[in-house]
């Protein structure tokens, strides 16, 4: 059965829920909450002022809907309960208007005014709560409402569909687990807080069993891919190192050792290269490229967006200009008949290096003889974005880059199937970021700081929150800020804003006027945190800093202090000041990231959650440790054990990317 065989899904409806990650029935009833509220009706005799409260009662008036702003409306309507008459605003939920009708019961949710007999409702159930209930909360999108998700995952309950078990029968009986049909429902409609408990273990676990087998499979066949075996002269690498205009740092010279003896053996490289913000990961890329290119074939360097993708073009063109490295860049908004020249000059192999984004996975480019692949920001590509391109070549050896470095104690479990490579020390000359934290009741200082900054003929980034999809538009923020500081300064410097809703032109257009000092403040979006550089640059204002993890304001505090001037980073935030100061304290990357583990598990470890490998629909690397090595204890077990050639024939689909293409 279809998502558009189910009762009012459509074709748009379809598009929407792709949205979500849901392109199949399983999807849709595996498409979890990600948390829940535990509700109980309150006493209003035991309620004090600005409480939250969950009352039932009946809808005394007509609802009264007024607009204001831009998209904004409120809802306003008498509501008798528990023997009392409350007045109920509730604020851009027009769409309930027609539902909510005189005499009508229902649960209003939201915090109590005792002084003005009122409730600032932040939700409204039109069908009243009967006991004490366990809800599930959904993300949702632009498009889908939380009670529609709700209505299409019930519908696909309904058709009792038979989801494979990937946790062997033997480690089910063996830790006792209940049926998985059974926890998928319990998880959509919780019965019991215990059972709803088991459910979660349950579905962590099977999550996390898959993902250790996998990596405990990847690991077993890692040195036995057969790769290409490689010959270069090694006064030519040493004489383009040495011809760099700057001194390469111990770290750097360690990684490019390790990656060169990797390329001359005849096996397949699988090495993950992490390093903190501005250690130089890039100029270890371009040596292993150089290298690659010694010995006759072809690199691919593949990066999450334009504007990074053409950074590394530029800085390739720009180390390689003494050498007779031939360079291009292949993006999704280049022309058609730009793409065809690229396209079939990888073919016949007149491109020794092409940088890019998604486009070097697209059908049309076939590469004479990639031997090199390297994907930076590695976690915002999924697996199989990854294994496109590898598959563009006959085994080509792979290094991936992040600048998100993690602790080595979850990096060997997480990445077990790679071998790690780290970058610690920082290039000389480099003055550490001063970080503060402001109070939004300091904007003056806030404005000072920078005016300074620009004074000296520097330039400045200014953050707005990221908003995700079906919680409001992050450019409205954008557009605020930017009214605000123009006032502030528009008169004598530009200022300019970036979002990721513009095309991919305007953005390219902004950043190079950026870059070139035409733009002295940016206002943007965090479309910048990854890879953006502009070296005369040296402040970064972060707007409500306690919406974001350690680890990405660490990677937005990245984009400042890459010359030799004294940078600045400001986070504004009248919230978490306590958990902020870790950033007051060190510019170590490796420790942010522990602290960010310490605090709030790996969900959001790095930024926005992407499709790829860290992205679990129940399970949390750091919360759930324990389970991830039990999970990988068990599974190391299982491959030993007779078993697991059934298991593999049986789970063949599921398991025949990552594992069965690797000889």
């Amino acid at each position: 059965m279809t998502l558009q065989e189910l009762p009012k899904v459509g074709p748009k409806t379809v598009e929407y829920l792709k949205k979500l990650g849901i392109n199949t029935m399983e999807d849709l009833v595996t498409y979890y909450p990600y948390r829940y509220e535990f509700m109980k009706i309150s006493n209003l005799n035991n309620v004090s002022n600005g409480e939250k409260v969950i009352l039932n009662g009946v809808i005394e008036s007509n609802v009264q809907i007024t607009y204001f702003k831009k998209r904004m409306n409120r809802l306003n309507f008498r509501f008798q309960t528990q023997n009392r008459l409350l007045y109920v605003t509730i604020f851009n939920r027009h769409f309930l208007k027609p539902h909510l009708v005189l005499g009508k019961e229902i649960t209003v949710i939201g915090k109590l005014d005792v002084k003005h007999n009122q409730i600032v409702a932040s939700d409204i159930l039109l069908t009243p709560l009967e006991k004490e209930e366990t809800l599930g909360i959904y993300h949702t999108t632009d498009g889908i409402k939380t009670r529609q998700l709700k209505t299409f995952i019930d519908e696909a309950l309904k058709q009792n569909l038979v989801l494979d078990d990937y946790i062997p029968a033997s480690i089910r009986a063996h830790y006792g687990f209940i049926d998985k049909q059974e926890a998928i429902y319990e998880l959509h409609h919780p019965t019991h807080k215990n059972k709803l408990k088991q459910a979660l273990l349950r579905t962590k676990y099977e999550e996390l069993f898959v993902y250790m087998l996998k990596m405990n499979v990847l690991k077993a066949h890692k040195h036995h891919e057969k790769g290409i075996a490689r010959s270069f002269d090694d006064k030519a690498i040493q004489k383009f190192i040495d011809n760099l205009p700057f001194s390469l740092t111990k770290d750097q010279l360690h990684a490019i050792g390790v990656i060169q003896q990797d390329l001359e053996k005849p096996y397949v490289m699988n090495r993950l290269l992490q390093g903190d913000v501005g250690s130089g990961k890039t100029v270890v890329s371009m040596v292993s490229m150089y290298i690659n290119y010694l010995s006759g074939y072809q690199s691919a360097l593949m990066a999450p967006t334009e504007i990074l993708a053409l950074q590394h073009y530029e800085n390739i063109k720009d180390f390689m200009k003494d050498e007779s490295v031939r360079v291009a860049l292949l993006t999704g908004s280049m022309k058609k008949s730009e793409k065809q020249k690229i396209y079939q000059a990888l073919e016949d192999g007149t491109i020794d290096i092409i940088v890019g984004t998604h486009a070097l996975i697209s059908d049309g480019v076939t590469m004479k003889n990639l031997g090199l692949v390297i994907t930076d920001e590695q976690h915002r590509f999924g697996v199989g974005q990854r294994s496109k391109l590898k598959e563009k070549g006959q085994s080509p050896d792979i290094l991936y880059m992040s600048a998100t470095p993690i602790p080595r104690t979850y990096a060997l479990t997480i990445y077990g199937d790679m071998d790690v490579s780290s970058i610690h020390t920082m290039p000389q000359g480099r003055l550490p970021v001063l970080t503060c934290i402001k109070k939004k009741s300091e904007m003056k200082d806030v404005l000072t700081m920078v005016y300074e900054e620009l004074k000296k003929g520097h330039q400045a980034y200014v953050v707005a929150p990221l908003i995700e999809d079906g919680e409001g538009s992050n450019l409205e923020n954008v557009e605020v800020l930017e009214k605000n500081f123009n006032k502030a300064f528009g008169k004598v410097f530009r200022i300019a804003s970036l979002h990721g809703k513009m095309k991919d032109e305007e953005k390219e257009r902004i950043m190079n006027d950026f870059k070139d000092n035409k733009i002295q403040i940016l206002i943007s979006t965090t479309v910048i945190e990854v890879g953006v550089d502009v070296k005369n640059a040296t402040m970064m204002v972060i707007f409500d800093a306690y919406r974001f993890g350690l680890s990405q304001l660490h990677q937005l505090r990245g984009r400042v202090g890459r010359n030799q001037e004294q940078s600045y980073c400001i986070l504004i935030s009248d919230l978490e000041v306590e958990r902020l100061n870790v950033l007051t304290k060190t510019t170590d990357g490796f420790k942010v990231s522990e602290e960010d583990f310490k605090l709030r598990g790996s969900g959001d470890l790095f930024g926005l959650r992407q499709s790829g490998d860290l992205t679990f629909k129940v399970a949390n690397i750091k919360q759930d440790f324990n389970i991830l090595l039990r999970a990988k204890e068990d599974s190391s077990d299982y491959l030993k054990s007779d078993d697991f050639k059934q298991y593999a024939d049986t789970h063949i689909h599921s398991l025949v990317d990552s594992i069965y293409h690797l000889d």
